[in-house]
């Protein structure tokens, strides 16, 4: 369905990105009107983003004469705002209106995507951090940049998202606010609007030396399908990924890489302050080697005898989250299991009696069975082991069942 789109610019290097992004969208059927800062047009002149959009360009609140931003706000479904300097971030943050596309922010009642682009040293800055935030907080879905090569010379976090990106983001944010377009009630379509949700997700790899590890089969697929069905939602959501691909991170999402279950235990008991629901879908390892070797083990030539690896168990992350002083309001953990069904409930009630959690999802694995893009089935019990439902079908089928449950249970807690 082609949608009214406003595609903000930023004055940073990357402006010329956009161009890319605009001429996506048209050719995809969208009506885009570009509104760039002032600033911007160093980087990419007026007469391009006119040229791209069939649109009139103007930067300043009053250049058109009337109340353009108003205009402008009232048509949009959705505003991109890309490349977002760290002062343009500092602005939409304060609320200010000092130039037609902050104004028009300000007066939007749709969406908002931003996609910051800034020097590593300037995007980790606690003032850029907090700015995002906040605009977080206020439900806009901000894409945190990309890591590689910078226009100083140096190489970090800080690039402009590829445009293919860019415009997936818009318009899966778009998707997920269907009532907006429609003028209707957003809040029953958002039942966890501003609900802080931690996720885990993926196989954690635990080093043998620079070159081998030991991990699992995991693919992050059901952990981001739960950030997906919970950023729709509403949710401020923070993934900690073991070995997941990006390209499966839904937009908006907060990403933090945890390839190992030591990364995964600091990442995530580091966060349980700031979390109101805590769900881990990850398949952290149960064991890992006691000495890790800093250069490749190789083959002994005057022996047939492999090396003996010492292993040694690993935290249990959930368990010590749920016994954890700020223990979220809800905590939902997963358990893969192997054998029949009757012997997968039997070992998923012992563990639920064990771990503490509200939720915990069982499921069964192996022989193409849970790991990877297949139909999988959940068995959700309850702290004390007993079935609270059985979930079939899709990854995001299940995501959808299994956070209706969460809900329900913040629903009893806020009575």
């Amino acid at each position: 369905m082609a949608a009214n789109v406003v595609v903000g610019v930023g004055g940073g290097i990357a402006a010329y990105k956009v161009a890319q992004v605009v001429r996506d969208l048209v050719r995809a059927g969208h009506d885009v009107t570009v509104v760039p800062t002032p600033a911007s047009l160093a980087f990419v002149g007026a007469a391009t983003w006119e040229a791209l959009s069939a649109h009139r360009v103007h930067t300043g609140v009053f250049e058109a004469g009337g109340a353009d931003h108003v205009e402008i706000a009232r048509r949009a479904e959705v505003v991109l705002i890309a490349p977002a300097t760290a002062d343009l971030l500092a602005r939409l943050r304060l609320g200010m209106a000092d130039d037609l596309l902050t104004a028009t922010v300000l007066a939007a009642s749709c969406p908002v995507v931003v996609a910051p682009a800034m020097h590593t040293a300037m995007w980790e800055n606690p003032a850029t951090r907090d700015n995002v935030l906040t605009l977080r907080q206020r439900g806009i879905t901000v894409v945190d940049p990309a890591e590689g090569a910078l226009s100083s010379g140096d190489s970090g976090v800080g690039r402009l998202p590829d445009p293919e990106h860019l415009v997936r983001a818009a318009l899966e944010t778009l998707a997920a606010h269907p009532l907006a377009r429609d003028g209707q009630d957003i809040q029953a379509q958002r039942p966890l609007a501003g609900v802080r949700i931690l996720l885990s997700a993926g196989g954690t790899r635990e080093p043998i030396d620079p070159v081998r590890y030991l991990g699992n089969r995991s693919s992050g697929r059901q952990g981001a399908a739960l950030a997906r069905v919970a950023r729709r939602r509403g949710a401020l959501v923070t993934l900690v990924a073991a070995n997941v691909d990006p390209a499966l991170v839904p937009a908006g999402v907060e990403l933090v890489q945890a390839p190992s279950a030591r990364d995964m235990e600091r990442e995530v008991s580091a966060r349980l302050a700031d979390t109101d629901v805590l769900v881990m879908a990850a398949a952290v390892a149960d064991f890992r080697p006691v000495h890790v070797s800093d250069q490749k083990i190789k083959k002994d030539p005057t022996t047939r005898q492999a090396p003996t690896l010492e292993l040694e168990r690993t935290p249990d992350i959930l368990a010590t989250a749920t016994r954890d002083a700020h223990r979220p309001h809800v905590v939902v953990g997963f358990a893969a299991e192997t054998g029949t069904e009757e012997e997968v409930l039997e070992r998923g009630r012992q563990k639920a009696l064990r771990k503490g959690a509200d939720l915990l999802a069982v499921n069964a694995v192996g022989e193409g069975r849970g790991f990877g893009d297949v139909e999988n089935t959940l068995h959700v019990l309850d702290r004390q082991g007993h079935p609270v439902v059985t979930l079939t079908g899709s990854k995001e089928t299940l995501a959808e069942g299994l956070l209706s449950q969460v809900q329900a249970l913040l629903g009893t807690m806020s009575r």
